[in-house]
């Protein structure tokens, strides 16, 4: 079972997050920042990546920390089902299109966390969330889950539809990078013998 139970308490957030790689999509999140819940909604419907995330934060100062120790506790997560890597494909990639917006996401489940983000946004909010926000959610992802990640918005002029399909991108590269490939099951996708140092 590929399946981890992550709960993350500081002085500024109280956050739970269960996952199961091997699902199908089903999702129960609150966070209480409605526009990040439904970012991370589409993150579990489109990688199959069973999801339950329950963050209390200090959204009375801002949505910062919640927003950055929701990626962090969402990457450690992914970290700790993954196990030693045995079997996984590794690296994934994929477009999403939303009308106007194309979003590219490749990804390397290596162990070396790396962000490379090329999108903009021409609003400073998407709801109550500060755009600036997901650029940084993307990073602590990647930081913790110790995955390479490339992101680029190649076109699009609306604002949610940008941010959207850029989870929705990282959901579907996520999907195929986890999988089990069936004639290397037994072993890590590396000539190293590891990944990570795992």
């Amino acid at each position: 079972m590929r399946t981890a139970l992550i709960h993350r308490k500081t002085n500024e957030t109280d956050i739970e997050v269960e996952l199961d790689l091997d699902g199908t999509g089903i999702y129960q999140v609150s966070t209480g920042i409605g526009f990040l819940d439904h970012m991370l909604e589409q993150l579990s419907r489109h990688s199959l990546i069973d999801l339950r995330v329950k963050a209390i934060g200090d959204l009375h100062i801002d949505q910062h920390h919640t927003t950055e120790d929701c990626g962090i506790a969402i990457g450690e997560a992914v970290l700790k089902a993954l196990g030693d890597r045995k079997g996984i494909t590794r690296y994934g990639h994929a477009y999403a299109p939303m009308d106007e917006t194309l979003t590219r996401c490749a990804i390397d489940i290596s162990g070396r966390p790396y962000l490379v983000w090329k999108a903009e946004f021409t609003q400073p909010r998407l709801g109550d969330l500060d755009t600036e926000l997901i650029e940084h959610w993307f990073h602590s992802f990647a930081g913790s889950a110790g995955i390479t990640l490339h992101l680029e918005a190649l076109y699009g002029r609306n604002n949610h539809h940008i941010s959207e399909s850029a989870f929705k991108a990282l959901a579907r590269a996520l999907r195929i990078a986890i999988e089990i490939d069936p004639r290397k099951a037994d072993s890590v996708p590396s000539t190293k013998g590891t990944l990570g140092g795992v």
